[in-house]
């Protein structure tokens, strides 16, 4: 069994669907489970329509584009008579139910956003029938479970392998299974995503449940670099990697796999292949239980709009243990990522992605105990396996708030 998983870039249009259908067709021969986001950038849309939803000009507006651009795409790939024509206007007619109820938040936000891989994995499963590769849809929200989250569900693993396992081997015989990242459902029956770009991690939980042979992310990029090629020339291929190292770049930033991933691969020493999607046959990079012949070249790493928060203790106390049990308790009720933390005597700093919202309900809720001073708009650089060569050209002439080094790593906080 192996466990294909491609991304909305891999989807985005009428051509990119035959492309990805074309690579699934050659693979048709495997047991195969193919993992889809949804499409192009259907996600950020859906945001938009839930941020615009008590507007009901821009409402009609926004569902009017979103159901356009699916039938425009689909009429590239369908005879006019298709039945995924009445298909798509009702899924818009359940998003348009969705955005009136009077839900939390993070509630409905999963209600709404989940329709895009509802939609493209809909239209994906009906044109590989239509082209000859035999599939079948089936429903993530029925096999992956979660706890009552929203917008980051925790998976019940217990659960979600046991109906995994119940039929997914048998279904897979005859048919290629065509199912949807970032989605689960929840205790209550509801809708629950998994977290942004979480459709690696759906991969891998499948993957992981299936004890599959391994699991292919087709994405716009060779394999996996060490560092973004749109921000840093000359970047290098990996041929392979070990999972731990892999996990590390997630960990630091690295955004071409989910960091939530690896875990579940590398527990059940499943590969994890990187390939292109506009160059299937190129080897791509794999990762895998490996070792490394080699040093690696220093992987660099940078995560833009990052926010800069220091506590500082009232009265000029020592920051001591409970201190940091009060912050710690705060970020986790928030659900809030730390990316790099340090701390002096009396002050304890944190660097977090710029969530405005998040930013500001953490410091409503501690604004008595502490001294809250916060900075954003900042740059995070991570150098892994850094040379000192590197290292130089990323300190000089740079404003570094905050900075750490090791004998691998160097981190920095900067104020561009």
């Amino acid at each position: 069994m192996k466990v294909f998983k491609f991304g909305g870039a891999s989807i985005k249009n009428a051509l990119a669907i035959k492309n990805m259908c074309q690579i699934v067709s050659d693979h048709k021969d495997s047991d195969l489970l193919v993992v889809v986001s949804a499409m192009g950038k259907t996600t950020n849309n859906l945001e938009l329509l839930l941020k615009e939803r008590t507007d009901e000009a821009a409402t009609d507006k926004n569902l009017k584009a979103l159901l356009d651009f699916h039938m425009n795409i689909s009429s590239e790939l369908f005879p006019a008579n298709h039945d995924i024509f009445n298909s798509l206007i009702d899924h818009i007619s359940d998003l348009r139910a969705s955005l009136q109820s009077s839900a939390d938040y993070n509630e409905l936000y999963d209600q709404v956003v989940s329709k895009g891989e509802l939609i493209s994995s809909n239209i994906i499963a009906a044109y590989l029938d239509h082209c000859g590769t035999p599939s079948q849809w089936i429903d993530a929200r029925e096999y992956v479970r979660t706890d009552n989250n929203f917008r980051e569900g925790h998976v019940d693993w217990k659960l979600t392998e046991e109906l995994i396992r119940h039929d997914i081997h048998s279904l897979a015989q005859n048919n290629v299974l065509v199912t949807q990242g970032f989605i689960g459902k929840a205790e209550n029956g509801l809708t629950t995503t998994l977290g942004r770009e979480g459709s690696d991690f759906s991969a891998a939980i499948f993957a992981s449940c299936l004890s599959a042979d391994s699991v292919t992310v087709w994405k716009d990029v060779p394999g996996i670099l060490n560092a973004d090629p749109k921000l840093v020339k000359d970047a290098v291929l990996f041929d392979e990697l070990p999972y731990q190292e892999a996990a590390e770049m997630t960990y630091y930033g690295a955004n071409v796999i989910h960091p939530k991933t690896i875990k579940p691969l590398a527990n059940k020493g499943i590969p994890l292949h990187v390939k292109s999607f506009d160059h299937p046959n190129e080897p791509g990079t794999i990762i895998h239980e490996c070792t490394l012949k080699e040093s690696l070249p220093p992987t660099i790493i940078i995560k833009n709009d990052q926010c800069l928060i220091s506590f500082k203790v009232i009265d000029f106390t020592f920051v001591n243990e409970d201190n940091l049990s009060l912050i710690f308790k705060k970020l986790s009720e928030n659900n809030i990522k730390i990316n790099i933390m340090q701390n002096s005597a009396i002050s304890f700093s944190i660097v977090i992605d710029n969530d405005i919202s998040k930013i500001q309900k953490l410091v409503l809720s501690l604004k008595d105990h502490f001294d809250i001073r916060y900075n954003n708009g900042l740059q995070l650089i991570t150098l892994k396996n850094y040379q000192q060569e590197t290292l130089n050209s990323y300190r000089t002439d740079k404003k570094i708030l905050l900075e750490q080094i090791s004998r691998k790593n160097y981190r920095a906080l900067i104020s561009p």
